[in-house]
């Protein structure tokens, strides 16, 4: 039995040999290692490329992170600022009611957008 479907095979394969020129397949097999060449030199390229932007990343997130603290920090300054303001408009406003004759200007005091709400 095994030496039937060997048989078998051999004489496939002696089939699709002469269905294909031995040119074609050395076209077909140049063909491939220039594609593999190709492939080869892209993929060095883009290790180099992985490094690079990975030693870029390490720089950059140190800086971001410090500007991230620094931005929160100044949020935290500015809140409690407004905070101030608006205890001393009201303050004012107590000991003082005409100190701001139109009531627009309340509305308008604080335009600020609130950054924690999301949009």
């Amino acid at each position: 039995m095994e030496e039937t479907i060997r048989a078998a095979s051999q004489e496939v394969s002696d089939e699709f040999k002469t269905l294909v020129k031995a040119e074609d397949l050395n076209s077909l097999r140049h063909l491939q290692h220039l594609i593999l060449g190709r492939l080869q030199d892209s993929n060095a390229v883009l290790s180099h490329y992985n490094e690079f932007s990975e030693n870029c990343f390490a720089d950059v997130s140190l800086e971001f992170a410090r500007n991230t603290r620094l931005l929160k920090s100044m949020k935290a300054d500015l809140d409690y600022i407004f905070l101030k303001l608006r205890s001393i408009k009201s303050k004012i406003l107590a000991t003082y009611p005409d100190a701001f004759p139109d009531d627009s200007t309340s509305d308008a005091f604080d335009r600020r957008p609130d950054l924690e709400l999301p949009q």
